[in-house]
């Protein structure tokens, strides 16, 4: 058995490295910090020169046609350098409709591939105990749209979204142009500078086009926990290696504090923690891009991702004297 990334991935995994390294200096995350901006824009545009932001959309629409391993890699590297891009929800977004939507909504696809339209989602309904806020009602030839959307990425950025809905209280996937008419924007932003906007929706129609299959959901939603937990392993990986870098050079009592063995448990516990997570993520990747079950592989994942994101922030934080 290889457990080993392909020489492909690799490839992409450094380029990837290479372009948000380069860019996601110190001094170029400090101004995102204190500046208005709703992402790093002159870090997308260098996603979009090098495909990175159609890794995972098939290939009959424009894009690579590669799968969530691959993807992965990327997701890592922007976790490592905290590059705020839409990578992950622009492109499975995308991809969806190229899997389940009519051909009618595949421009769209096309257009996100090239780069010159953005897309978002949201399934946090699936998870918060509000539940799914947004309702669809059948009507003649589609369906109505009324409720609300809390806290939608880039929900003024981006051109349209596929969003979940409730239809007869089942959960379901819509595709909505955020540009409609009956859409109230409340703009906000997230504790990690991401824009965001709350949606009040109010009987919007769309074709029943639009309200795309169940098994569009089923797709979606393990990948969409794969994109957010390889985005952790990659801020977890990063927060360790500066707190290992941090203990070798800070001294007290004539020693580096790395040398003491409380800290060097600390450190050891948080590196089997990242190693879990991978594992975990790893093999979740595995399934989807074999086609394979995996209903079981992304709760872990989801867990490992919550369980390893608090201890190896905690125990960085702790090592480093309790500074932001």
């Amino acid at each position: 058995m290889d457990f080993e990334l392909t020489e492909d991935q690799r490839a992409i995994a450094e380029m990837a490295q290479s372009v948000f390294a380069d860019y996601c200096t110190d001094d170029r995350l400090r101004q995102f910090d204190t500046r208005d901006d709703a992402y790093m824009e002159p870090l997308w545009q260098l996603c979009v020169e090098t495909g990175l932001q159609a890794l995972a959309i098939p290939e009959n629409q424009g894009g690579s046609g590669l799968g969530m391993t691959e993807l992965m890699c990327v997701l890592e590297a922007q976790g490592r350098a905290l590059g705020q891009v839409p990578l992950w929800r622009h492109q499975l977004a995308a991809a969806t409709l190229a899997q389940f939507a009519d051909s009618a909504l595949h421009a769209w696809a096309v257009e996100a591939a090239a780069g010159r339209t953005l897309l978002t989602l949201d399934l946090s309904g699936l998870n918060t105990v509000h539940g799914m806020t947004l309702h669809a009602q059948p009507v003649a030839g589609g369906w109505r749209l009324s409720g609300r959307v809390s806290a939608l990425a880039l929900a003024e950025q981006s051109q349209a979204a596929v969003l979940l809905v409730s239809v007869e209280g089942q959960p379901r996937l819509a595709f909505v142009e955020l540009a409609a008419q009956g859409i109230t924007h409340v703009p906000g932003r997230l504790t990690h500078g991401e824009a965001i906007a709350d949606l009040q929706i109010d009987g919007l129609p769309i074709t029943a086009q639009q309200l795309l299959p169940v098994a569009a959901l089923d797709w979606l939603e393990p990948r969409s926990t794969a994109a957010m937990a390889a985005l952790q392993l990659g801020v977890s990986a990063e927060q360790i290696s500066r707190t290992v870098a941090y203990v070798t050079d800070r001294r007290q009592f004539d020693r580096s504090i790395g040398s003491f063995q409380a800290v060097q448990m600390s450190m050891a516990n948080a590196h089997i923690a990242l190693e879990a997570l991978r594992s975990c993520l790893w093999q979740l990747c595995y399934r989807l891009d074999a086609g394979l079950p995996a209903p079981s592989e992304a709760l872990a994942t989801a867990w490992q991702a919550c369980e390893a994101g608090h201890l190896i922030g905690h125990n960085a934080q702790h090592v480093h004297g309790g500074i932001g």
